[in-house]
């Protein structure tokens, strides 16, 4: 539209030289000459102007850039491995995760040795080590048995938290600064009381920051080591539905017999005791009462009724 207004005036202004000039000469009118010495100011003055920016929302003239933000990311993952050697694969994993960066946070081994042998390791691995150290967790230590993983994208309960304590603490600097303009008993005690009620909800966020911020710096990776022999049982997803119902009520059934019978197993000997003591009770007494002599009851001769004389 500049271009255009500004063609518009050049040509104007030529148009009204060249009448002047032919109104004033007698001759053919120079309208060539007159109109490029008029228009070459114009020209000279809109060639030095600088261009002026295209708006931003004509298409094809810039284009949006796309600035990547940090995502805060929990990373959990399970991993089941069977071992030759548990005790040397649990030294070799720990290497493994102490070369990444990261370190052991809890242990569990059981009592058994050899082929039965089973412990479970997890680790504190760095989010950027994590898919490098649980490839070699999983390929150098044995064969893999199975694998679960899960991702949680906390990134807006991390920025919630902080805007919830820039607000906290803000509001805490409005309240002290308000303590001090307290005049009576009873301001200092409703501002006091706030601020404590304000304070405990800024440690309930902080431990919440710390909590959020320990889950996303480090990945947690939990490694189940078993030997050649341990059995590794299966979670069966019940189907919905008669079978799905049924096999559960048969696991229900299954599962409330082998409970009876183990407190069967822990009663008995205590029933098996109870039995040989009353059993022993029952004996003593048979046998006092055999022992013990009878008193001889002294027999009584009939008696004899009144003779005739004595009636």
């Amino acid at each position: 539209m500049r271009k255009l207004a500004y063609g518009v005036c050049v040509a104007a202004i030529a148009l009204s030289l060249s009448s002047c000039s032919g109104s004033g000469s007698q001759g053919v009118p120079d309208m060539g000459g007159s109109a490029e010495r008029a228009a070459a100011p114009l020209a000279a003055e809109y060639s030095q102007r600088k261009p002026e920016a295209a708006p931003k929302d004509q298409a094809g003239d810039e284009q949006v850039k796309l600035v990547a933000q940090d995502r805060a990311i929990i990373y959990t993952a399970e991993l089941t491995v069977r071992a030759k050697d548990v005790v040397t694969a649990a030294d070799t994993a720990r290497r493994i995760v102490t070369a990444a960066g990261g370190h052991l946070a809890t242990e569990k081994s059981d009592t058994s040795s050899g082929d039965r042998a089973s412990t479970s390791l997890t680790f504190k691995v760095p989010p950027t080590a994590y898919p490098a150290v649980l490839q070699r967790l999983g390929g150098e230590l044995g064969r893999r048995e199975s694998l679960q993983q899960n991702t949680e994208d906390v990134t807006e309960q991390v920025a919630d938290v902080e805007s919830r304590l820039r607000s906290q603490r803000a509001a805490l600097d409005s309240l002290r600064a308000l303590l001090k303009k307290a005049k009576t008993i009873g301001e200092v005690l409703d501002v006091e009381r706030e601020v404590s009620s304000r304070e405990a909800d800024l440690e309930s966020l902080q431990a919440r920051q710390k909590t959020l911020a320990s889950q996303t710096s480090m990945a947690t990776l939990t490694l189940n080591l078993i030997g050649p022999e341990v059995t590794v049982e299966d979670p069966e997803e019940d189907s919905p539905g008669f079978l799905g119902g049924l096999r559960s009520g048969w696991r229900a059934l299954v599962s409330a017999v082998e409970t009876g019978l183990v407190v069967l197993g822990a009663l008995l000997p205590w029933l098996v005791a109870l039995v040989l003591l009353w059993l022993a009770v029952a004996f003593l007494r048979r046998l006092f009462r055999r022992g013990k002599p009878t008193q001889a009851v002294p027999d009584q001769e009939p008696s004899e009724g009144p003779g005739p004389e004595e009636s």
